[in-house]
C-alpha cells in the first residue's frame, strides 16, 4: 500500500476536502498538521508550488487541494462513472470556487477575521447575499435534477463534500441563511451521515 501524508495547517481550510475524501475513500494517512509555517519551510523540503495542502504519496509530492481531491477520488470511484459525470463534477468545483471568491468577502469577517458588526451587515448585503443568490439555485436545481441526493450521478463524488461541508460551515455561522434552499440543506445531512464522513466529522478537532 503507498504511504500518504497530508501537510496542511490545523484548520479546515482548504485542507478539509482532502481530508474527507480521504476519510471517504477508507484511506490511512499521517496527517501532519503545520503549526508554523515558516519553521515548516525551513526544515524541510520547498513544497511544489510553495503552499499548502501537500500530499505526500510515497516520497513524491501532489499540490493544490482540488488536483490532491481529484487524485483520491478517481482511484476510489468518488469522481463521477463516466468522463462526462467527471467534467461535471469539476464543473461544480470550479463554480463554487466563483462564489467562494465573493462569499469570502462577507464570510471570512462574519467568523472574525475582520471587523465589527456593523461592517458585517454591510458586507453581508454587499458580498454575501448576491453571491448565495447566484450559486445556491444552481446547487438546488442540479439537486433536483440529478434527483439521487448526489449533486452529480447516482452515487456520491468528491464535490458532494465539498458542498455539503460549506453549507455546514454556513448554517453553523449565519442560523437561517441557506432557508430559501431546502435541496441543499437535506443533502448537507445526507451526506454527513454516510458513515465515514459521520465518524470524521465527529473526531475531526475543533477548528
Amino acid at each position: 500500500m503507498p504511504a500518504f501524508k497530508l501537510f496542511y495547517f490545523p484548520i479546515r481550510g482548504l485542507g478539509e476536502i482532502v481530508r474527507q475524501t480521504l476519510a471517504l475513500a477508507d484511506v490511512e494517512y499521517d496527517d501532519v498538521r503545520v503549526e508554523n509555517w515558516k519553521e515548516f519551510k525551513g526544515t524541510l523540503p520547498e513544497t511544489p508550488l510553495g503552499q499548502m495542502p501537500v500530499l505526500e504519496v510515497d516520497g513524491k509530492q501532489i499540490p493544490q487541494s482540488f488536483a490532491i481531491a481529484r487524485f483520491v477520488a478517481s482511484q476510489h470511484g468518488l469522481a463521477g462513472k463516466t468522463p462526462f459525470e467527471a467534467a461535471w463534477v469539476d464543473a461544480i468545483a470550479d463554480q463554487w470556487k466563483d462564489f467562494q471568491d465573493e462569499f469570502k468577502k462577507f464570510f471570512y469577517p462574519k467568523l472574525g477575521y475582520g471587523e465589527g458588526d456593523l461592517v458585517r451587515d454591510a458586507l453581508k448585503a454587499e458580498h454575501g447575499i448576491p453571491a448565495r443568490d447566484k450559486f445556491f439555485p444552481l446547487i438546488e436545481k442540479q439537486l433536483k435534477d440529478t434527483g439521487s441526493g448526489f449533486l452529480v450521478g447516482s452515487s456520491v463524488t468528491w464535490v458532494d463534500l465539498l458542498i455539503a461541508e460549506q453549507v455546514l460551515q454556513i448554517t453553523t455561522a449565519e442560523s437561517g441563511f441557506l432557508d430559501g434552499f431546502p435541496e441543499a440543506l437535506k443533502h448537507q445531512k445526507k451526506i454527513h451521515d454516510i458513515p465515514q464522513i459521520k465518524k470524521w466529522i465527529e473526531r475531526r478537532p475543533e477548528t
